[in-house]
């Protein structure tokens, strides 16, 4: 084995374009609780953009990529779960490692098993959508029969959010464009599109009251009409962007409901994989690039058109 790998991180913040480099660097070895693995696949992230850019700043050099699936073949101190050559996916420890997923190994922070069933690829595509979606939805409160709109059910988090609730027993409503709003109806959920006029639209496929809402678009200025639909209470709907706006109207946010919000982060990834082993649950992959070709998949995301998730494969 190669004392040395391929791997994409930058040495300073700034603009992902402009400090984003795939460089050769020393394979990492594990710290105690944590695993490395041969990288099978590596999802990008608008996240991955914010890091570069200085958000969680901490000691650099730093890695993008914090969803991977691969086969473990180092492991820390303390860890008893898994074995050299089990198939896992989780995250990756960006904040503790010169380097992420977006590498020939990686050092994880958080794992669970592949199911027999689920591709390598596929379970690079779950962890971010699923921690996010599910972590929302519990703050929300999944009682079954109630209604709950998610707004931005066409990206990888809304979708992944959207069969969460169905499987919880809520009742969905999903607005989406034109790329995933057929698969989203088949999947059980009532469909509309985003933009002007949704608050008509949502009402004329509602067929009552709208209880919760749950905002996974980019900023957009959806947010006072999210809470019309929510019958004017803003505590009924949750967002995870626009925070400025979220405050100024009274909405729920990521930002400040995180500390309750990661009491809860991880507790269904088993479930979930599960699911989408069974073909019960999936986070829709966009396209997969080889390494060298991360600056393509950037470019996509960073224009906003990725269309589901985007990974890296060494």
């Amino acid at each position: 084995m190669s004392d040395t790998m391929r791997t994409v991180r930058f040495h300073e913040y700034g603009e992902p374009a402009d400090v984003l480099r795939l460089e050769t660097a020393p394979v990492p070895a594990p710290g105690p609780g944590r695993i490395r693995v041969a990288v099978h696949a590596c999802g990008l992230a608008p996240a991955d953009w914010a890091l570069c850019r200085g958000l969680f700043a901490g000691q650099l050099p730093r890695g993008i990529g914090c969803d991977v699936s691969g086969t473990v073949d180092a492991i820390g101190a303390g860890v008893t779960d898994v074995a050299v050559g089990d198939r896992v996916f989780g995250t990756a420890d960006f904040a503790n490692c010169p380097s992420a997923g977006a590498s020939d190994r990686a050092i994880m922070d958080h794992w669970f098993a592949v199911p027999d069933g689920l591709d390598l690829t596929q379970a690079a595509a779950l962890p971010m959508a699923l921690d996010t979606a599910y972590l929302h939805l519990t703050a929300l409160g999944l009682t079954p029969g109630r209604t709950i709109l998610i707004n931005g059910a066409g990206g990888t988090i809304g979708f992944a959010a959207v069969q969460i609730a169905l499987t919880r027993g809520l009742r969905v409503i999903a607005t989406a464009g034109p790329t995933y709003a057929q698969r989203l109806r088949e999947l059980g959920a009532a469909g509309t599109s985003y933009g002007d006029g949704v608050v008509q639209r949502v009402k004329a496929v509602s067929d009552g009251p709208v209880d919760l809402v749950l905002n996974t678009a980019p900023v957009g200025g959806a947010l006072p009409d999210l809470v019309e639909i929510a019958g004017g209470d803003p505590r009924r709907v949750l967002t995870i962007s626009d925070v400025e706006t979220a405050q100024r109207l009274g909405v729920r946010d990521t930002f400040h409901e995180a500390p309750d919000l990661l009491s809860h982060r991880f507790e269904a990834f088993p479930e979930f994989a599960r699911r989408a082993a069974d073909g019960k649950f999936t986070v829709p992959i966009a396209r997969t690039f080889p390494l060298e070709d991360w600056r393509a998949a950037m470019e996509i995301s960073l224009a906003g058109q990725a269309r589901g998730k985007l990974l890296l494969r060494p």
